[in-house]
């Protein structure tokens, strides 16, 4: 799930680049351009949340789209420069920038600095239920939501763990407070213990103001700490000092700040065996691990499909602006139920949504559920469209697929034969932790299973 949509303005293509990764692994979605002037043309077209702009750039620059933005709207802008100076920062809050980040400065203090300013999405998704198994869960999670207890919510990748995880806040008496959430296994290492705690000014490289964290932003309502399992055990042992005594010192900071939160916490391993091998505490898996809820797999609780299905069906209708929401048929609805949806409902939406460019006539056939790529081929009609396509040589045909295919194996395999370890298959590949968690997060967006 999205943590909001940023519009990312930078002429320089390398640091853009970096800049983007960076917002990208946050699960941050991202749209990037070189010049004050594309960035007019985007906001125009498209609705954002948040503007990241580069102030030293041709054309009219970033206090030129400032101005822009603030004639035409209220979007929070964060301004970038490599040559900051006092009456800089003064006169680009005076046009009405949030803040001013002096180059270099480390990942940390730009994601710090997008979690404090941009608005929290107001997200009323209910999990979407009708099989037996959702309906006790959801009635076990409503009664645990009354409470203030820990909960751990375990469950395959792609099964809607932190959808159940905001149905507990929106059922608790937190419900009026932020619900805060941060993928541990998408943040690296060296920035996720700043974004967690917080930072004061001067306490690492490139943290010019202080900051603070997730905890803090978290105040009064309820902190997700989504794939717990991912966290290195150095600070899982100062996260455990955290949540015993409910207080949060920043780094750099000399005082301890008092904290009213709730944790939530989601894994897609086991972390019981994980804390008995020693790969996470077992100290903060008992602390966490107050109230244990388990979301099954999507083929553990089949009545669920054809609902789940047509709920996605109406949102990204919905927001393609198609006038008509499209039926499913009843040779489509069957192939949706024997299907055995490894990647869970992160499969199953991205099936709906090919399904939703395919369909016409504001009906959908089996012919328009393409589930993997054998089913395109059986499916489409080519014939019109190989006779506008210059034929390309045979070598090349799929190559890239392939190359992918390939690695997707290798990938799976180390995972297999490191039990699970993360940190031992990117050791073992020979790449770091980041760009293995990179590649992991795509292999879930298309249905490809995580072993645990």
């Amino acid at each position: 799930m999205s943590e909001g949509k940023i519009l990312l303005v930078e002429d320089d293509h390398s640091l853009r680049e970096a800049l983007l990764d960076t917002l990208l692994l946050a699960q941050y979605e991202c749209t990037d351009v070189g010049s004050a002037e594309e960035a007019i043309i985007k906001l125009k077209d498209e609705s954002f949340d948040m503007v990241i702009s580069d102030v030293q750039m041709e054309g009219i620059g970033g206090i030129g789209l400032l101005n822009y933005l603030h004639q035409h709207t209220q979007i929070p802008v964060l301004l970038m420069t490599a040559y900051a100076t006092i009456d800089n920062a003064v006169n680009a809050i005076k046009l009405g920038a949030v803040d001013y980040l002096a180059k270099p400065f480390a990942p940390e203090v730009l994601l710090n600095q997008v979690s404090r300013y941009m608005k929290p999405k107001l997200v009323q998704d209910r999990p979407i239920v009708a099989d037996d198994k959702s309906l006790a869960l959801l009635s076990l999670a409503q009664k645990v939501a009354a409470s203030d207890a820990s909960v751990m919510i375990m469950g395959p990748s792609g099964s809607g763990k932190e959808v159940l995880a905001r149905y507990i806040h929106q059922n608790s008496s937190r419900v009026d407070g932020p619900f805060v959430a941060i993928n541990c296994a998408a943040i690296p290492e060296n920035m996720l213990e700043a974004t967690l705690f917080g930072y004061e000014k001067g306490a690492f490289t490139g943290a010019y103001q202080a900051c603070p964290g997730k905890f803090e932003q978290a105040q009064g309502g309820t902190l997700l700490l989504d794939e717990i399992s991912e966290m290195e055990l150095g600070l899982q042992a100062k996260l455990l000092r955290v949540l015993q005594e409910r207080e949060v010192e920043r780094l750099g900071g000399r005082k301890n700040i008092k904290l009213d939160v709730r944790v939530l916490a989601t894994s897609n391993r086991d972390l019981k065996s994980m804390a008995s091998s020693g790969e996470f505490r077992e100290d903060l898996y008992y602390r966490i691990n107050v109230f244990p809820l388990t979301w099954p797999a999507l083929n553990q609780r089949p009545a669920d499909i054809l609902p789940l299905a047509r709920h996605l069906l109406v949102r990204h209708a919905t927001s393609s602006g198609l006038a008509q929401i499209p039926e499913l048929d009843e040779s489509a609805s069957r192939r949706l139920l024997t299907h055995r949806w490894p990647g869970n409902v992160r499969e199953l939406d991205n099936v709906i949504q090919r399904a939703l460019i395919l369909q016409s006539g504001g009906v959908i056939g089996i012919n328009d559920i393409i589930i993997d790529s054998q089913d395109g081929l059986l499916n489409q009609d080519t014939s019109d469209i190989a006779q506008n396509i210059e034929p390309k040589p045979a070598e090349l045909d799929g190559l890239g697929d392939e190359l992918k295919a390939q690695e997707h194996v290798i990938i799976l395999e180390t995972l297999t034969q490191c039990q699970g370890s993360r940190k031992l298959v990117a050791e073992k590949l020979g790449i770091s932790a980041r760009t293995l968690r990179y590649k992991m997060a795509k292999m879930r967006d298309m249905g490809i299973q995580i072993p645990a």
